[in-house]
Protein backbone atom coordinates (compact mmCIF):
# COMPACT_ATOMS: atom_id res chain seq x y z
CA UNK A 1 0.00 0.00 0.00
CA UNK A 2 1.40 3.52 -0.80
CA UNK A 3 1.63 5.66 2.41
CA UNK A 4 4.63 7.70 3.60
CA UNK A 5 7.16 6.20 5.50
CA UNK A 6 7.15 9.16 8.28
CA UNK A 7 4.82 12.06 8.67
CA UNK A 8 5.62 15.34 10.53
CA UNK A 9 2.11 15.14 12.19
CA UNK A 10 -0.43 12.07 13.06
CA UNK A 11 -3.42 13.81 12.25
CA UNK A 12 -3.85 16.90 9.60
CA UNK A 13 -6.85 19.55 8.64
CA UNK A 14 -9.42 18.43 6.02
CA UNK A 15 -8.83 21.64 3.80
CA UNK A 16 -10.41 22.41 0.90
CA UNK A 17 -9.99 21.66 -3.18
CA UNK A 18 -10.90 25.06 -4.70
CA UNK A 19 -10.06 25.68 -8.23
CA UNK A 20 -8.11 23.72 -11.16
CA UNK A 21 -4.75 21.88 -11.16
CA UNK A 22 -2.25 23.71 -11.13
CA UNK A 23 1.14 21.43 -11.37
CA UNK A 24 0.88 17.59 -12.37
CA UNK A 25 -1.74 18.85 -15.09
CA UNK A 26 0.29 17.85 -18.43
CA UNK A 27 2.05 14.80 -19.82
CA UNK A 28 5.40 14.16 -18.70
CA UNK A 29 6.58 11.04 -19.28
CA UNK A 30 4.14 8.66 -21.10
CA UNK A 31 2.50 9.06 -24.70
CA UNK A 32 -1.01 8.48 -23.02
CA UNK A 33 -2.48 9.08 -19.45
CA UNK A 34 -5.74 9.43 -17.39
CA UNK A 35 -6.69 12.93 -16.15
CA UNK A 36 -8.91 13.96 -13.28
CA UNK A 37 -12.36 15.66 -13.86
CA UNK A 38 -13.20 16.37 -10.41
CA UNK A 39 -12.21 17.27 -6.98
CA UNK A 40 -11.87 13.99 -5.07
CA UNK A 41 -9.53 12.04 -2.41
CA UNK A 42 -8.22 9.52 -3.63
CA UNK A 43 -6.53 6.47 -0.96
CA UNK A 44 -3.96 4.14 -1.15
CA UNK A 45 -5.76 1.06 -2.02
CA UNK A 46 -7.31 2.84 -4.97
CA UNK A 47 -4.29 3.93 -6.39
CA UNK A 48 -3.02 0.57 -5.93
CA UNK A 49 -5.60 -1.38 -7.86
CA UNK A 50 -5.68 0.47 -10.69
CA UNK A 51 -1.68 0.35 -10.79
CA UNK A 52 -2.66 -3.67 -10.68
CA UNK A 53 -5.21 -3.69 -13.13
CA UNK A 54 -2.98 -1.38 -16.01
CA UNK A 55 -0.26 -3.86 -15.28
CA UNK A 56 -2.47 -6.85 -15.78
CA UNK A 57 -3.88 -5.73 -18.93
CA UNK A 58 -0.65 -4.64 -20.49
CA UNK A 59 0.83 -8.16 -19.63
CA UNK A 60 3.90 -6.54 -18.00
CA UNK A 61 4.94 -5.00 -21.26
CA UNK A 62 5.20 -1.16 -21.55
CA UNK A 63 5.97 1.23 -18.66
CA UNK A 64 3.77 2.81 -16.40
CA UNK A 65 4.06 6.16 -13.85
CA UNK A 66 1.69 6.72 -10.90
CA UNK A 67 1.96 10.69 -10.99
CA UNK A 68 0.25 11.03 -7.45
CA UNK A 69 0.58 10.32 -3.67
CA UNK A 70 -1.15 9.59 -0.81
CA UNK A 71 0.48 11.95 1.60
CA UNK A 72 -2.37 13.14 3.79
CA UNK A 73 -3.27 10.97 6.76
CA UNK A 74 -7.67 11.20 7.09
CA UNK A 75 -8.72 10.00 10.28
CA UNK A 76 -11.63 8.12 11.42
CA UNK A 77 -13.32 7.63 14.86
CA UNK A 78 -14.69 4.17 16.09
CA UNK A 79 -17.99 3.11 14.87
CA UNK A 80 -20.80 4.21 17.42
CA UNK A 81 -18.46 6.28 19.32
CA UNK A 82 -19.99 9.37 21.39
CA UNK A 83 -19.15 13.36 19.89
CA UNK A 84 -16.69 14.81 21.23
CA UNK A 85 -13.23 13.25 23.05
CA UNK A 86 -11.18 14.49 20.02
CA UNK A 87 -10.44 13.90 16.40
CA UNK A 88 -9.64 9.72 16.19
CA UNK A 89 -6.83 7.55 15.47
CA UNK A 90 -5.76 7.71 11.59
CA UNK A 91 -7.34 5.36 9.46
CA UNK A 92 -5.20 5.83 5.79
CA UNK A 93 -3.95 7.91 3.41
CA UNK A 94 -5.28 10.21 0.47
CA UNK A 95 -3.75 12.09 -2.63
CA UNK A 96 -6.08 14.93 -2.76
CA UNK A 97 -6.95 15.56 -6.45
CA UNK A 98 -8.25 18.46 -8.33
CA UNK A 99 -9.72 18.94 -11.58
CA UNK A 100 -6.64 18.30 -14.57
CA UNK A 101 -4.75 16.50 -12.39
CA UNK A 102 -2.57 13.29 -14.31
CA UNK A 103 -3.12 10.29 -12.54
CA UNK A 104 -1.62 7.59 -14.68
CA UNK A 105 0.45 7.25 -17.65
CA UNK A 106 1.43 4.81 -20.06
CA UNK A 107 4.24 4.24 -22.71
CA UNK A 108 5.09 1.64 -24.90
CA UNK A 109 2.51 0.09 -25.48
CA UNK A 110 -0.29 0.72 -29.02
CA UNK A 111 -2.94 2.83 -28.78
CA UNK A 112 -5.48 0.61 -28.36
CA UNK A 113 -3.95 -1.27 -25.82
CA UNK A 114 -3.28 1.80 -23.72
CA UNK A 115 -6.67 3.18 -23.62
CA UNK A 116 -8.04 -0.40 -22.52
CA UNK A 117 -5.96 -0.54 -19.74
CA UNK A 118 -6.55 3.20 -18.82
CA UNK A 119 -9.87 2.25 -19.06
CA UNK A 120 -9.72 -0.62 -16.50
CA UNK A 121 -7.72 1.34 -14.01
CA UNK A 122 -10.45 4.33 -14.00
CA UNK A 123 -13.06 2.03 -13.11
CA UNK A 124 -11.18 1.21 -9.99
CA UNK A 125 -11.03 4.99 -9.20
CA UNK A 126 -13.22 7.55 -7.57
CA UNK A 127 -13.24 10.21 -10.07
CA UNK A 128 -14.62 10.71 -13.45
CA UNK A 129 -11.53 10.61 -16.01
CA UNK A 130 -10.42 11.06 -19.40
CA UNK A 131 -7.76 9.54 -21.97
CA UNK A 132 -5.19 11.75 -23.16
CA UNK A 133 -2.90 11.08 -25.54
CA UNK A 134 0.73 13.80 -25.69
CA UNK A 135 0.26 16.47 -28.55
CA UNK A 136 2.71 14.98 -31.33
CA UNK A 137 1.77 11.14 -30.85
CA UNK A 138 1.27 9.90 -34.28
CA UNK A 139 -1.62 7.17 -34.49
CA UNK A 140 -1.11 6.34 -37.99
CA UNK A 141 2.49 5.73 -37.59
CA UNK A 142 2.95 3.91 -34.37
CA UNK A 143 6.53 3.11 -33.47
CA UNK A 144 5.80 -0.09 -30.99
Amino acid sequence: MLQPKRTKFRRQQKGRMKGNAQRGNQLAFGSFGIKTLENKWITGQQIESARIAVTRYMQRQGQIWIRIFPDKPFPKKPAEVRMGKGKGAPEGFVAPVTPGRILIEVEGVSFDVAKEALRLAAQKLPVTTKFVVRRDYDIQNQNV
